[in-house]
């Protein structure tokens, strides 16, 4: 991780704010050769004074195989980025850059029972529809649809061990060259609009 102390939030909060916001996740894991990847939505817990993160992936794949072997798992929470360019600072005459926040959490992953699976699913549809009357809520599901599903993917939870991050916001530069950054900025994408936003805390 590019782990510079400037491009640090100002606290602990902000960090846990930011993977709430940004619950779809690249998991990492271990493989025979090669690392394995896979993104999924997760449900973000604190137990008994940890931060617990729970989800589901798919049997009989590459990934579920590692993890079995090895429960040692980053997990990676992003948010927007885009580039900006060294043409909107006062001396023009350095490097470009890439803006972006990214927060690293290492952990533990155990699978779980059906139980819990089904558990899961519950809470993970009833916090993404977020529509208490949505006709694709779990509980409106039948088992006819339900149970062929359970058996084709596994819940799991991570006890995470460590937290890494990085905000990198242009803080290392001057006032002049903030408010430049910005400008062009908001003139740009969805994402290039979100990092100016970010940059106003900073």
């Amino acid at each position: 991780m590019y782990n510079l102390p400037y491009f640090k939030a100002h606290n602990q909060q902000e960090v846990t704010d930011f993977m709430h916001a940004h619950p779809f996740v690249m998991l990492i894991a271990r493989g025979d050769v090669f690392p394995v990847a896979t993104q999924v939505p997760v449900l973000i817990e604190e137990r008994d004074g940890k931060m617990m993160l729970r989800a589901h992936i798919m049997r009989k794949t590459d990934h579920y195989n590692a993890l079995v072997k090895d429960g040692n798992v980053l997990v990676v929470f992003t948010g927007a980025h885009t580039y900006v360019s060294a043409s909107w600072y006062q001396n023009k005459q350095l490097a470009s850059t890439w803006n972006y926040s990214a927060v690293h959490a290492q952990g533990k992953l155990n699978f779980t029972n059906d139980e819990d699976l089904l558990d899961l699913l519950t809470k993970l549809t009833d916090k993404f529809e977020n529509n208490p009357d949505s006709p694709s809520l779990v509980k409106h599901l039948g088992d006819a649809y339900i149970q062929p599903l359970l058996k084709a993917i596994v819940a799991f939870e991570i006890e995470i061990t460590s937290i890494e991050h990085v905000f990198k916001l242009s803080q290392n530069h001057t006032k002049e060259n903030q408010a430049s950054i910005k400008e062009h900025l908001n003139n740009g994408d969805a994402d290039a609009k979100a990092i100016a936003d970010a940059m106003k805390g900073n």
